[in-house]
């Protein structure tokens, strides 16, 4: 490592509760290990939130509130410090991070990530909106030295769409079981549906929004609910609270249904529900079903694009169903309930998502993993 220059730059603006946040708290301690310097990049009001910083990295203030106004301060920061990396996750960000770099001519190795299926992400946008960021992504990302996406059918529509050889995307598994998970997994939680001798619990998590399409999963539950005694969590915040609330009381399950709202540790949750449902009609890589697998809980879940399919191996760990087919995904859960997959099974198939595997690769691709570390 060279004496004084910082290895990496972080520039993220994320919301705080995010997969994005979860990723880099996850990486950041990890990198740390590896002996990394590094500079988390602030934009105020933007996450990611810290209780604690491992030592080697420091926040950077940019002194700027958006994203939008960033450019100048990232400018000036890569001039003063040149970093040996900048990593920026979500479009816009990763926009401003090219950009800042060619302005500021310095020799910094620029990774952008995108986490999600830009394609599918896009569809719900107007003409306008989808066109103007196919065309930023095609300009723009071919400029950067790395490019980085989670899963193989993310990493097709990205090229795909920027107009690359998919060589030219580098697919790294996400950071997502950490030496902490285990005990987290296994602390006590305070719901009574979770006790011993209650009715079987399915269990899904994420935001309340149109893509997770929790809504489908509310009419299989409600089907499922019919032929057999059965609970249903639904564990996250977000807009469409109230009208999946609505559609409970409509399909006649509102008491056999709770939204409890952002889940702390959601592992124990997971470690304690029958079944865990993903019904998202698109991912990038979808980590809260790699973490329910890691705490061996059986899982169904939609065929969306993309990343369901490899951390199922095609179906082998739990079953896949079509997107928004309700009765198909009431019937897998029953099969999960009755035949449940082993957890030993399922818990090996999460190995690769290992926060050590997953740095590795990380640095490897910014070409930081040198034979000191």
């Amino acid at each position: 490592m060279s004496s004084s220059r910082t290895d990496l730059a972080l520039f993220l603006a994320t919301s705080g509760h995010s997969g994005v946040d979860r990723i880099m708290r996850n990486l950041v301690p990890e990198f740390a290990r590896f002996g990394l310097r590094m500079d988390l990049l602030k934009v105020r009001g933007h996450g990611p939130y810290w209780d604690e910083l491992p030592p080697g990295v420091r926040v950077v203030d940019l002194g700027v509130s958006h994203v939008n106004t960033a450019l100048p301060a990232l400018v000036r920061y890569l001039r003063r410090n040149r970093p040996k990396a900048l990593l920026s996750d979500k479009d816009k960000v990763n926009r401003t991070a090219v950009m800042a770099r060619a302005l500021a001519r310095v020799d910094t190795r620029v990774a952008v990530r995108i986490g999600t299926t830009v394609s599918k992400n896009l569809e719900r946008r107007g003409w306008w909106a989808r066109n103007a960021q196919m065309a930023s992504i095609r300009l723009f990302y071919r400029h950067a030295d790395v490019i980085l996406t989670p899963s193989k059918g993310a990493a097709e529509d990205l090229a795909r769409i920027a107009g690359l050889p998919v060589e030219a995307v580098t697919v790294v598994p996400s950071p997502v079981i950490t030496d902490r998970f285990e005990a987290m997994a296994k602390e006590a939680v305070d719901h009574p549906w979770l006790k011993p001798g209650e009715p079987p619990v399915i269990l899904g998590v994420g935001e309340l929004c149109a893509r997770k399409d929790f809504a489908t999963l509310l009419k299989a539950f409600a089907e499922l609910r019919r032929i057999r005694p059965c609970r249903l969590i639904i564990g996250g915040e977000g807009r469409q609270r109230d009208k999946l609330l609505l559609l409970a009381r409509g399909l006649g399950v509102s008491e056999d249904v709770d939204l409890p709202g952002f889940l702390s540790n959601p592992y124990a949750y997971m470690r304690r529900a029958n079944v865990f449902a993903l019904t998202s009609v698109c991912e990038g890589m979808p980590v809260v079903l790699i973490e329910a697998m890691a705490c061996g809980t059986p899982v169904v879940s939609t065929e969306c694009p993309s990343g369901p399919r490899e951390v199922l191996g095609g179906g082998r760990f739990g079953p896949l169903v079509p997107l928004g087919d309700s009765s198909a995904l009431a019937k897998r859960l029953a099969e999960m309930l009755d035949r449940p997959t082993s957890p030993e099974v399922l818990r090996e198939a999460t190995v690769p998502y290992t926060v050590t595997n997953s740095a590795r690769q990380y640095l490897n691709a910014l070409g930081l993993l040198t034979g000191e570390r």
